[in-house]
């Protein structure tokens, strides 16, 4: 167990330090994070509408920040450039995450063109929103899944659990790492300039 918990930490570390330098990004990952928390919360009571709450807004703030305010040029701090970083990303770097939201942007899409997806819904019964929602439900189950179980071949059952643990309990970390983000983005600092730091 101590050994799980100390890959988890690891894994973590990791991710903040390489990925978390931009307080924009910062605070949009605490608005993901506290959303998260409330689709967690639903998930026992309505799980589609949770997953349209998880994608809507956990998801696009989450993967915005990365995509357009993480710095993505050479990494002073880590001495890493940002090609080695996503090299060797645990779980979903910018392009898996690019096939991610290719298939999450495809759902609506495909609900559009084919109403009731081929008899798995009654179109007449369920409406267009709850039929994509529960589309995104089974992406985000899968895409967690996927990844886990391809972290099992390409390194090892201990790696994948812990990733998917990681996953699963981000908001609730995230939300301790970041609740701060906003203030200091208000006082106009774009970087954290204590991402090498451990808190």
């Amino acid at each position: 167990m101590n050994d799980f918990l100390k890959n988890l930490d690891t894994q973590r570390w990791d991710d903040h330090r390489y990925y978390h330098h931009s307080r924009i990004n910062q605070t949009l990952h605490l608005v993901s994070a506290i959303s998260f928390v409330v689709a967690y919360a639903l998930l026992w009571t309505d799980p589609v509408l949770a997953a349209l709450i998880a994608w809507l807004v956990s998801m696009t703030s989450r993967q915005a920040g990365h995509f357009f305010f993480e710095p993505k040029g050479y990494d002073h701090v880590n001495q890493a450039t940002h090609e080695h970083k996503e090299a060797i990303k645990v779980g979903y770097n910018l392009r898996r995450k690019v096939v991610l939201m290719a298939l999450w942007a495809a759902a609506p899409l495909l609900v559009a063109i084919a109403p009731g997806l081929f008899g798995l819904f009654d179109p007449q019964q369920v409406p267009y929103i709850r039929q994509v929602g529960t589309l995104w439900l089974a992406l985000g189950v899968g895409g967690l899944l996927f990844r886990t179980v391809h972290l099992f071949f390409i390194a090892d059952v201990k790696t994948g659990l812990v990733w998917m643990t990681k996953v699963l309990t981000d908001p609730f970390h995230d939300i301790l790492l970041y609740h701060r983000a906003p203030l200091y983005l208000l006082r106009g600092q774009l970087i954290d300039p204590g991402v090498a730091r451990r808190g």
